[in-house]
């Protein structure tokens, strides 16, 4: 490990209890998610707060330090290189783990997309495939595919959004269902395949693999469909290494992964998350390696060096400093108005 990581390292350790579990901002319409928080703005915005929670098996594991700075500007470098491809909700970044959104009403689907064959959830495409199922979300899937195996070309296998767990579910039923309208559809469906093309192109260029991702959308106040939430993270995505895939894969091995699927294994290996009403703990040791794993992935994606919180900041509490950048934000913008 460089002496660049080593640093990154102590700094970790030394915020495991300073992260940012839950926020409670004097703001109306607050919604608490498995990640962000959102609050109501006025009738065209909202905030949404990237908090360290994080999520797994439809539940929240642990927090992570530095993680919602992390996802949170790891989705706004994305959001502002993908405007072609489609609109999105992003008006501005009061904070490292805060950003103002045009308000729009989201469709309740989850648009998955797959490059390759792949994880370990109830909805991977690879527990499925190993279940005997050729099918998957109006998907044909060939004979004799391997873990990891790349797919002829990436799928688009869609969930409901659902309080509970999230289920699979074919275009066809979507449009019968009313989930959304077919022309709805398309146009988020083509965005997704084209969002993802981009970012196994842009990834391609940083030595990375983007293996799987998802994406929401919803309409605006304008009738304009718009991309929605997060963008390309480690916690929407799988990202390999693609300079040791090939040989790591030909010797039946795993990936190296630069997200959180090592930590999802290790829940996996030491009980059962998606019934054990208690999980155990993470360990430190792996705590401290996914916060690295994150920084490490934002800065491979952004070509930028990870910005920590200056020592006053990190002195404060998160809240209290959240609280403080949108108030400066919100202020300067009526002052523009």
């Amino acid at each position: 490990m460089t002496e660049q990581y080593t640093a990154y390292r102590d700094l970790i350790a030394h915020s495991l209890d300073k992260t940012l579990g839950k926020t409670n901002l004097p703001l109306p319409e607050r919604h608490e998610g498995k990640v962000r928080d959102r609050y109501g703005l006025d009738s065209e915005r909202l905030l949404l707060v990237t908090t360290d929670r994080q999520s797994a098996f439809d539940r929240v594991l642990a927090t992570v330090p530095f993680k919602g700075q992390v996802l949170n500007l790891t989705s706004a470098w994305w959001f502002g290189r993908t405007r072609h491809i489609i609109p999105n909700h992003m008006l501005g970044l009061p904070d490292a783990n805060t950003l103002i959104a045009r308000r729009c009403t989201v469709f309740p689907i989850e648009f998955v997309v797959r490059g390759y064959i792949t994880g370990t959830t109830g909805t991977s495409l690879w527990t499925h495939y190993q279940q005997g199922e050729r099918e998957y979300c109006g998907n044909m899937l060939p004979e004799g595919l391997r873990k990891n195996d790349r797919l002829d070309h990436p799928i688009l296998t869609p969930t409901t959004k659902e309080e509970g767990h999230d289920q699979a579910i074919c275009p066809e039923a979507i449009i019968k269902e009313g989930r959304m309208e077919s022309g709805e559809w398309e146009t988020a469906s083509q965005a997704a395949l084209e969002l993802f093309a981009f970012g196994q192109q842009e990834a391609a260029k940083r030595g990375l693999i983007l293996v799987d991702t998802k994406y929401e959308f919803g309409v605006g106040s304008d009738g304009r469909i718009m991309l929605v939430d997060e963008l390309h993270t480690p916690d929407s995505s799988r990202y390999w290494l693609s300079e040791s895939y090939a040989q790591l894969h030909d010797m039946g091995m795993e990936p190296e992964n630069i997200d959180k699927e090592f930590l999802r294994l290790w829940f996996k290996q030491v009980c059962d998350p998606y019934h054990d009403k208690v999980l155990p703990q993470a360990p430190r040791e792996l705590i401290i390696e996914l916060s690295l794993r994150y920084i490490q992935l934002y800065e491979m994606i952004t070509g930028k060096q990870f910005v920590f919180p200056s020592e006053n900041e990190l002195g404060l509490p998160m809240e209290e400093r959240i609280a403080s950048h949108v108030r400066a934000a919100l202020a300067s913008q009526e002052e523009m108005l």
